[in-house]
């Protein structure tokens, strides 16, 4: 197995992880650009971020890991939009 594919292999890995956890319906994405890993999407909570990277710095050890990771929160606001 070359370099790449081994990367590729640890990063369906992750990928198998997310979507068999509390993670599956989170719109993460894990790509590998050229030598260095890219996460990316939306997650509910800075927590459910942190959990993330957590992991892909577990399964994905010494490879450069980029995130782009958004925190969109559901919630309804707590008070009302001023339009101008």
């Amino acid at each position: 197995m070359n370099d790449t594919s081994a990367v590729e292999y640890r990063i369906a890995h992750l990928q198998e992880h997310l979507a068999s956890g509390d993670y599956a319906e989170m719109g993460v994405r894990i790509e590998l650009r050229g030598n260095s890993v890219l996460i990316a999407g939306t997650v509910s909570s800075a927590a459910c971020r942190d959990e993330i990277l957590r992991m892909a710095e577990d399964e994905l050890a010494g490879l450069p890991l980029h995130e782009d990771l958004v925190v969109v929160s559901a919630t309804a606001p707590d008070h009302p939009e001023e339009l101008a």
